[in-house]
């Protein structure tokens, strides 16, 4: 099954999207606060979320625009998380389906961003 949402926990959401994917961000339909399991870092300029961990790490999920799910949005945020599909070893992000859990304990299958490189020794843990 192919998510119809996004998970949301960094410089992706709307709010904070930088220039060349704010358009494509304000496209996302608001559906509230959830959290993923997995364990949160703080990589300076961006955070850095792992599946490992019984963590729950903030963030929002957002449906996606109905035009086919949407290919246009998710290969923009592709290309800025520098995920890629046919190179999985190369890429810095990778996406990947996840249950969320919004507020009201409804689990939402997502697609959600996993770093995918080894972390630098200044990282911060920032999910306890």
């Amino acid at each position: 099954m192919t998510p119809q949402h996004i998970f949301l926990y960094g410089t992706l959401h709307p709010q904070h999207a930088p220039a060349e994917v704010r358009d494509y961000a304000r496209q996302l339909l608001h559906v509230g606060a959830a959290t993923v399991s997995g364990t949160l870092y703080h990589l300076g300029e961006y955070p850095a979320l792992l599946a490992y961990g019984s963590h729950r790490v903030p963030g929002t999920v957002f449906a996606l625009p109905a035009a086919p799910r949407d290919e246009p949005l998710l290969r923009a945020f592709d290309r800025y998380e520098d995920y890629r599909p046919l190179d999985h070893p190369g890429s810095l992000y990778l996406r990947v389906a996840m249950q969320a859990i919004l507020a009201d304990h409804t689990a939402v299958l997502c697609w959600v961003y996993l770093y995918n490189q080894p972390l630098p020794s200044a990282a911060q843990l920032l999910s306890r």
